[in-house]
């Protein structure tokens, strides 16, 4: 028997004509999920080992972090909350994505937006009607996430700044800049040990959606993917963006806007970023504070990373490391280890996924177009 009697896609490609539309679509939607999953069972395979080499079982640990995540319904309703503000931050990653922008400072953008929300409300509440006033604090949150990763859009595409350095530094220069708010102007005196602004007054808190204990920052982010993906797909400024992540220099020269576009996508992704933090402000926290700095924007680059940058994708995979961030407390308490055990998790899953990237488009059976060529 010849290796190419063995070839899967030289079987496939024998089919009946009638079954090769169905077989290629199935064949081109499968390839990121067959190697997402591949590379999700990869990087527990690899966090295992970390597990074995400190004395605990790997087969607990998962067996918690289902537990933790979604075993119950309080586990799924506190995964469900952990998933709201990390499907804002992927949306943050993902669509500058889409013009070959390689974004990670997205964690800047929540706590400003996240500080300009509560700045907001404050000479507003108790005098402004409720509704008006979440409305105000989205809308401050947005100008102002949009306007701090607008800026590394801008950097990139005026003075040829790389906008993944200038990202990651802006987003230190944010965190520095809302320690300085919290613990100066913005400070509620009564905040001694943990420096703050005034809390929010109950009645102008973001409640819950009816019959379950999640805010409603998770149908928003929902929303917000939705609309991304419509963007995208449906509008000739995703399809213009999608040129120009293909090619910048032909989209230049078929005259798109590719300056405006990535201002524009930056300043686009920032916002969901920047309302992220107003969320967090207003459903979470009750108040800006440190707190705010959680890591959102960082594993939002995972979430991004593991949904192939599809924003319709993005939703899943957010509920699953919301999951995965939930069981958290429950492993440190039943194992003994830190709450860092799930970073290691979400680094190691990372960089796997970041290594498999490499597999797109080399494996014969996911393309159609070489099955012809098999013959």
């Amino acid at each position: 028997m010849t290796i190419e009697a063995n070839d899967p896609a030289i079987a496939i490609a024998e089919k009946p004509a009638s079954l090769r539309p169905v077989l290629e679509w199935i064949a081109r939607r499968a390839e990121p999920v067959v190697i997402g999953l591949a590379a999700i069972l990869i990087g527990l395979a690899l966090f295992s080992l970390f597990i074995l080499a400190v004395g605990k079982s790997p087969a607990t640990l998962f067996q918690l972090m289902y537990t933790g995540g979604f075993g119950s319904w309080f586990s799924v309703q506190n995964s469900l909350s952990r998933a709201a503000p990390l499907l804002l931050t992927a949306l943050c990653v993902a669509l500058p994505a889409r013009l070959g922008l390689v974004i990670i400072g997205g964690e800047g953008a929540v706590v400003l937006g996240g500080v300009a929300a509560a700045a907001m409300a404050l000479p507003l509440a108790g005098t402004a009607p409720v509704f008006l006033t979440l409305i105000l604090m989205a809308i401050a949150a947005m100008v102002v996430g949009g306007i701090w990763i607008g800026l590394a859009g801008f950097l990139r595409h005026y003075r040829g700044v790389n906008e993944t350095i200038s990202s990651l530094l802006l987003s230190y220069i944010a965190i520095a800049l809302m320690n300085q708010f919290v613990e100066g102007l913005l400070r509620d005196p009564a905040s001694l040990n943990k420096p703050s602004t005034r809390p929010l007054p109950a009645e102008y808190m973001l409640g819950n959606i009816p019959g379950m204990d999640v805010h409603w920052g998770l149908v928003i982010g929902i929303l917000a993917c939705v609309v991304s993906w419509i963007v995208i797909e449906a509008t000739s400024y995703g399809f213009a963006a999608r040129i120009a992540g293909g090619n910048v220099r032909a989209a230049q020269i078929q005259g798109l806007p590719v300056g405006k576009l990535i201002a524009g996508f930056t300043a686009l992704a920032g916002s969901f970023a920047g309302l992220a933090g107003m969320i967090e402000v207003a459903a979470v926290q009750g108040s800006a504070n440190a707190s705010l700095a959680a890591g959102y924007g960082y594993t939002g680059i995972l979430v991004a990373f593991l949904a192939r940058h599809n924003p319709l994708a993005i939703i899943p995979v957010a509920i699953l490391l919301g999951g995965i961030d939930a069981s958290g407390g429950l492993i440190q308490r039943r194992m003994g280890l830190p709450d860092a055990t799930v970073l290691v998790l979400q680094g190691t899953l990372f960089i796997v996924i970041l290594f498999c990237e490499t597999f797109y488009g080399r494996f014969k059976i996911f393309n159609p177009d070489l099955w012809k060529r098999s013959l």
